[in-house]
């Protein structure tokens, strides 16, 4: 039987991108294939390992408890680390009509997306800026996963630092643009993690939304980890 390692699930608001502030049920994966700079999430602490249907239950139980839910933020890590068991827990989510899937990722394991596009609603998927997570440059599996999730409702955010590189931010609107410039693009601040980390000037940022409006990207914005700023989970 399929299982994965799930860190936490929880009821809250959604603090990032273009669902800022609808009331979802998070499920957290545990595991991620990147370790960029700015992460702020704890994976080493223990998780719970589930079956499809133990991890429905508790997502039931919360929806009960808490609901009702705009959708259930698939989150992590990188839940894609777990693409064989998602397809069989997104068809059992997906039998109960009331549950939307929303899919966050870090937009790197394309293959792995393609196994479950057709099970998930919504595709919130990360453009890992070289410059902002000190990792190597993945354009072409952004490419190619944005090529992959523009099958269904999708939206990239771009997390911005202070060492954050006019080109990386650039190349990022080309390969948007490459597929629809209607698609989406959030610029996310990152959030302080370590004591010495720099905030991102305004200046920084207003300059990389100037960019992406004069590409004619005609929907970019600037938003924050609002659930940092209310201090909620």
């Amino acid at each position: 039987m399929i299982t994965a390692d799930v860190l936490e699930i929880f009821s809250s608001i959604q603090g990032e991108g273009i669902f800022l502030g609808a009331r979802q049920i998070f499920a957290r994966f545990k595991r991620c294939n990147m370790a960029c700079s700015f992460c702020d999430e704890d994976l080493d602490r223990p998780a719970k390992r589930y079956t499809s249907l133990e991890l429905m239950k508790e997502i039931k139980l919360i929806d009960m408890a808490r609901g009702p839910h705009h959708s259930v933020s698939i989150t992590g890590g990188e839940p894609l680390l777990y693409a064989e068991f998602l397809k069989v827990f997104l068809k059992i989510l997906k039998k109960n009509r009331s549950y939307k899937s929303y899919l966050e990722t870090n937009g790197t394991l394309p293959y792995e997306l393609l196994k479950i596009i057709d099970l998930v609603d919504i595709v919130a998927m990360d453009f890992k800026l070289p410059s902002s997570t000190g990792e190597r440059p993945l354009w072409s599996e952004h490419t190619e996963f944005l090529r992959i999730a523009s099958k269904k409702k999708v939206f990239v955010k771009a997390v911005v630092t202070s060492n954050t590189k006019k080109d990386d931010i650039e190349k990022a609107i080309s390969i948007i643009k490459s597929m629809s410039k209607n698609i989406p693009l959030v610029l996310q601040p990152a959030s302080p993690v370590k004591p010495h980390d720099k905030e991102v000037g305004k200046e920084s940022l207003l300059h990389f939304l100037e960019i992406g409006l004069k590409n004619d990207l005609s929907n970019i914005r600037v938003i924050p980890q609002v659930h940092k700023i209310l201090n909620i989970k």
